[in-house]
């Protein structure tokens, strides 16, 4: 027999059991493991758009579908996790990045019109000579009035360098006038006011954590430092936070070497720590911290480093207790997922992070609502203290599980409030009554160096008698009685509406801090020289 033969029935059997694996394996592949796979999460979506797209009885834009299932998928995760379109992805960053290319103004609607409130100084539409108080009624070949106010953005904002067309109307002008503005680089402040609120006091609002807010705040810093700041406030009340490394640096700018000031953890994302450098120029300066139920992430994670280390005292209201990390995560197309990754905790080990059931985004958002209604905004006993227990740096118990717990509760001030200043206030009719004020009287209010010198003047204007005729006028039936009970809060909203419409919103705020209870709680303890806490 030669080796030819011999061979043969080795070649057969090699070839049987080769022909028997790559069956095997196109039958497993292309039949039950193939429902294996498809049943397996993310490929079973992909499934599922396939056979909408290739057997659906009709036609469907299947990018619009994948768009309205991204913010349902991430909703069932948490409530911070979140999906941003890319036509909607530039505009959601403009106040963290810290600027964008537009005109330059700040604008209301009343009446459906383009009102200019102010024109930013040194921007493009100043230099093209617009000015505060005028009416813009086009842009380009595009009628605004009646526009909503996001479309009317859309039309002002553009490309840098280029120009824009715009039609006003201008008290005392007969006729509109067109001016040509060219687009240019518009800053977003963070910081809303920086001032000496006494002698030695700086007080400085901090809107939200962007980009610039770490150098606005510390020019605003600097600034004060040269006045003769020995103290300072820092006002975080309605801040919903920002970047967490901006928080970071602000903290770090109050403590003293290798302090921690926060540190996260996630399943895949494990500790990081964060400590201070010892590089900071304002350790020893005494500060207060404010908050409310609206101070939320990088303000939770300020006033917990400055509460948890000892450093000053924070007073207000719970804040907000959101405790969540989340990671920007970018498409190709431009679009953003910001998914949580992790919990930031403060340095005594709380998460502050309010409890959520996953889905569920109605009631957590109404858990300021049920706050307010259990009266946790006027007694601090209403307080609920679900969380674990922790101890601050010289033993003092803190709480998680629900924001931070101020170390001075102030309540919100309701004893003058009565249902027809409630209605005033709802309703617009203090607003619109403050903007027509503006713009009938803006010469005349232009006039006054200080907002001390335009609030006396004000004050002697009889603005009172003069709203309750024109709300009525308005619709808002007179109640005498209710009106002269809510004296002081319809004086204080009418002043600081017409301080605001017609200055600035430094100077707007710099009017309410006048009588803010919460501020003079602030400046009685840093009085009492005891703005660093003691142990009970």
């Amino acid at each position: 027999m030669n080796n030819k033969s011999r061979l043969t029935p080795l070649l057969i059997a090699i070839s049987l059991v080769g022909g028997i694996i790559i069956g095997t394996f196109y039958a497993n592949h292309f039949s039950g493991n193939r429902l294996s796979i498809i049943n397996t999460g993310s490929n079973k979506i992909n499934y599922l758009l396939q056979m909408i797209d290739n057997q659906y009885v009709d036609t469907v834009n299947m990018n619009s579908l994948v768009e309205q299932s991204m913010p349902k998928i991430l909703s069932e995760l948490d409530p911070h996790s979140s999906y941003i379109s890319q036509d909607d992805a530039e505009e959601a960053n403009e106040d963290l990045k810290g600027s964008f290319s537009g005109v330059g103004i700040s604008f209301t609607m009343p009446n459906d019109t383009v009102y200019v409130m102010q024109v930013i100084e040194g921007g493009p539409a100043q230099k093209a000579g617009i000015q505060s108080g005028d009416r813009i009624t086009r842009a380009d070949t595009i009628n605004l009035v009646g526009m909503e106010q996001h479309e009317v953005m859309k039309h002002l904002k553009g490309t840098k360098g280029s120009v824009v067309k715009l039609e006003i109307i201008r008290r005392g002008r007969p006729k509109p006038l067109h001016i040509k503005v060219t687009r240019g680089d518009i800053p977003v402040k963070s910081i809303d006011a920086a001032y000496l609120i006494n002698d030695n006091t700086g007080y400085i609002r901090v809107k939200s954590f962007g980009e610039q807010t770490y150098a606005e705040f510390m020019i605003a810093m600097a600034e004060l430092n040269i006045e003769g700041m020995k103290n300072l406030i820092v006002d975080l009340r309605g801040n919903r936070g920002g970047y967490m490394h901006i928080a970071i640096q602000m903290a770090n700018e109050f403590l003293s070497n290798r302090q921690l000031i926060v540190y996260t953890k996630g399943r895949k994302s494990p500790r990081e720590d964060y400590f201070s450098d010892g590089q900071g120029s304002f350790p020893k300066l005494p500060i207060v911290i404010l908050i409310d139920e609206g101070s939320a992430s990088s303000s939770e994670i300020l006033a917990g480093a400055i509460q948890d280390n000892d450093r000053g005292t924070i007073i207000g209201r719970r804040s907000f207790g959101k405790g969540l990390v989340q990671q920007p995560m970018e498409f190709k197309d431009g679009s953003v997922v910001r998914l949580t990754v992790a919990r930031y905790y403060t340095p005594s080990g709380r998460c502050i992070q309010k409890p959520y059931v996953a889905g569920h985004d109605e009631d957590y958002e109404n858990e300021l609502i049920a706050r307010y209604e259990r009266g946790e905004y006027f007694t601090q006993d209403s307080i609920r203290q679900t969380g674990e227990a922790f101890k601050t740096r010289i033993g003092r118990t803190v709480y998680g599980g629900g924001g931070i717990t101020p170390d001075i509760f102030v309540p919100e001030d309701t004893s003058d409030v009565t249902s027809y200043y409630k209605e005033a206030a709802f309703n617009g009719h203090i607003r619109q009554f403050a903007f027509d004020y503006v713009d009938k009287n803006r010469v005349t209010l232009n006039k006054f160096d200080s907002v001390k010198e335009l609030r006396d003047y004000l004050m002697r204007q009889n603005l009172l008698e003069k709203f309750a005729s024109y709300a009525e006028q308005q619709g808002l039936h007179r109640r005498n009685l209710m009106l002269y009970r809510s004296r002081r809060l319809f004086e204080r909203a009418i002043l600081g509406s017409i301080i605001y419409e017609a200055r600035s919103i430094a100077e707007y705020i710099e009017y309410l801090n006048e009588d803010d209870k919460v501020v003079k709680e602030a400046l009685n303890l840093i009085k009492e020289g005891n703005t660093y806490p003691k142990k009970k």
